[in-house]
């Protein structure tokens, strides 16, 4: 069972997490809420950091990158699937940002631009990491 989860690429988790609140919690208006202030965090030299749902979000899907990052490391050979996976979850991304309303916003696209650095670095790494691992090329 955990075997198979750790093929899903966890560029999903943010996009499930976007889509779960735009679609339930965030009304029409769906960038406005991404992006309104929740909380604030006092700083040393008098400033104050204002921090948004969407801040919040796009941290855990910088988490979520690196860890692919790190995945795409590996020669085994269910990381093609997981680069396969990872190329539908950027599409579905592209087809949301494009045809829904609520998926219209500065934060959904950065979602999406993540999960195209998913893809084309999970890709590349792969291919060098498979490349050095054969002995092929200089």
């Amino acid at each position: 069972m955990f075997r198979s989860l750790r093929l899903l690429p966890l560029t999903l988790v943010p996009l499930l997490i976007y889509n779960l609140l735009a679609l339930t919690v965030a009304g029409p208006e769906a960038g406005a809420w991404f992006t309104a202030e929740r909380f604030t965090v006092p700083l040393p030299p008098g400033g104050v950091w204002r921090v948004s749902i969407g801040d919040l979000l796009l941290f855990v899907t910088l988490v979520a990158l690196f860890v692919e990052l790190l995945k795409s490391t590996s020669t085994a050979t269910v990381v093609m699937l997981d680069h396969m996976l990872a190329m539908l979850i950027f599409i579905i991304c592209l087809v949301q940002f494009l045809v829904v309303y609520r998926c219209g916003n500065s934060v959904f696209f950065a979602l999406m631009i993540a999960a195209l650095i998913d893809v084309v670095a999970g890709f590349t790494i792969s291919m060098r990491v498979a490349g050095r691992t054969v002995g092929i090329g200089g």
